[in-house]
C-alpha cells in the first residue's frame, strides 16, 4: 500500500441507463390517409377504364331491350284484344283521319273466330319479334363487350357466319317451317276454327297454328299434325264467303218446268226460315240441270251464305227440296231422294 497514490485507488463509474417514455410520431396519419387517398384515386382510375364501358353497354342493352320488348308486347296486345278507337267512340281529331272500323267491326260479328285468329296471329307474331329483338340486341352486346377487351371480333363473326352456313344446310327443314309459319300468320291464310284442306288427306278444322306446325282434326276425329314448310297449298273453306250447294237428281221422265218450280219454292222457304236467314248473304237459286245421267237428271241449288254455314244451309236445301219434290208427286212417299251435298269456300 506504501507508495500508491490516491488516483490509482479511484473506482471506476457505472452509468445507468434512464428510462424515457418514447413520444408518438405526428407523421403517421397523415401517412394513412395519404394512402386511402392514393388507393382510392387508383380504384377510380381502374373502374373508370373497361369496367365502367362494360357496365354502361350492360344497362344501356338491358333498358333498350325492355322497351323494345314493352312495346312489342303492346302493340301485339292492341291487335289481339281490338283495343283503340271503334264506331261507338266520340270522334276525336286524331281519330278523324283513321280509317273508319265499319268493316272490321262487321265482318267480326259475322264470323266470330275472327277475334280468336287476330289474337293468335297478332301475339304468336309478337313473340317471335320479340324473340329477334332478344337476338339482336344480345348479339350487340356481346361483340361491344369483347371489343373492350381487345378482343377482334372479325374472326368471330366469319366464324359466325360459317356455322350459321353450316346450320341452315344442316337444318334447312327446320327453317323453313319456321319462315312458312310466320308468312302464314302473316298473311292470315287460315286460323283456328277454320275448315281448311292442306292436302295429302289432311281435311278439317284448325285447332292450332304454330311456327312449326299446324294441327288439323279431321271430321272422324283424327288429328293431323302437318309441317308448315310442307304446306303447298292451303284451301280455306270457312274464309270471308262461303257458298253452299245442293244437289238434287230426279228421275229422267220428270217435267223440267215442274221441277224447278218446286225446286224454287224450297230454296224460298230455306230463305225465309228466321233461324237461317241471317247466314245468307245472297237469296239461293236453282242452276238448272247440270248432269244428266242413265236413269237421273242432276239439279243444283246455290248460295252465297257466311263463313262455316254453307253444309247446314246445303242440309236444310235438300231438306226442303225433297219435300216439294214430293208434294208434286215427282218423288213418291217411299222413295229416297238420290241428293249430293258439296260445298266450296
Amino acid at each position: 500500500m506504501i507508495g500508491t497514490s490516491p488516483a490509482a485507488l479511484s473506482v471506476p463509474a457505472v452509468t445507468i441507463p434512464s428510462t424515457t417514455t418514447p413520444e408518438p410520431s405526428s407523421t403517421s396519419s397523415p401517412d394513412v390517409g395519404a394512402a386511402v387517398k392514393e388507393t382510392g384515386n387508383a380504384f377510380l382510375e381502374w373502374f373508370s377504364g373497361w369496367p365502367l364501358h362494360v357496365l354502361i353497354i350492360l344497362v344501356t342493352g338491358i333498358v333498350l331491350l325492355a322497351l323494345l320488348r314493352r312495346a312489342i308486347g303492346h302493340v301485339a296486345e292492341s291487335i289481339a284484344t281490338g283495343a283503340g278507337t271503334t264506331t261507338m267512340d266520340p270522334p276525336t281529331r286524331r281519330g278523324f283521319f283513321r280509317r273508319p272500323r265499319i268493316v272490321g267491326d262487321a265482318l267480326t260479328m259475322a264470323n266470330p273466330l275472327a277475334t280468336a285468329r287476330r289474337a293468335q296471329r297478332a301475339r304468336t307474331v309478337g313473340s317471335v319479334l320479340r324473340s329477334t329483338a332478344n337476338i339482336v340486341v344480345g348479339t350487340l352486346m356481346v361483340l361491344t363487350i369483347l371489343q373492350e377487351f381487345d378482343v377482334n371480333v372479325a374472326p368471330l363473326m366469319a366464324s359466325a357466319g360459317v356455322a350459321g352456313v353450316a346450320l341452315g344446310f344442316g337444318a334447312q327443314s327446320l327453317v323453313k317451317d319456321f319462315i312458312s309459319g310466320v308468312f302464314l300468320l302473316v298473311e292470315d291464310q287460315f286460323g283456328v276454327g277454320d275448315v281448311v284442306d292442306l292436302g295429302s288427306g289432311a281435311v278439317g278444322t284448325v285447332e292450332e297454328v304454330q311456327l312449326r306446325t299446324t294441327q288439323v282434326r279431321s271430321f272422324d276425329g283424327t288429328l293431323w299434325y302437318v309441317r308448315n314448310g310442307e304446306i303447298l297449298r292451303a284451301g280455306n273453306r270457312t274464309q270471308q264467303w262461303s257458298r253452299a250447294v245442293a244437289e238434287v237428281r230426279v228421275p229422267m221422265d220428270v217435267d223440267l218446268d215442274v221441277v224447278r218450280g218446286a225446286l224454287g219454292r224450297a230454296a224460298d222457304t230455306v230463305h225465309a226460315d228466321p233461324e237461317l236467314a241471317g247466314h245468307f248473304l245472297e237469296a239461293p237459286s236453282v242452276r238448272g240441270v247440270d248432269a244428266v245421267h242413265d236413269f237421273t237428271m242432276t239439279f243444283t241449288l246455290h248460295a252465297r251464305v257466311n263463313p262455316g254455314e254453307q253444309w247446314e244451309i246445303s242440309r236444310a236445301l235438300l231438306r226442303a227440296a225433297q219435300a216439294q219434290l214430293r208434294g208434286v208427286g215427282v218423288l213418291s212417299a217411299g222413295e229416297v231422294t238420290l241428293a249430293e251435298q258439296s260445298a266450296e269456300a
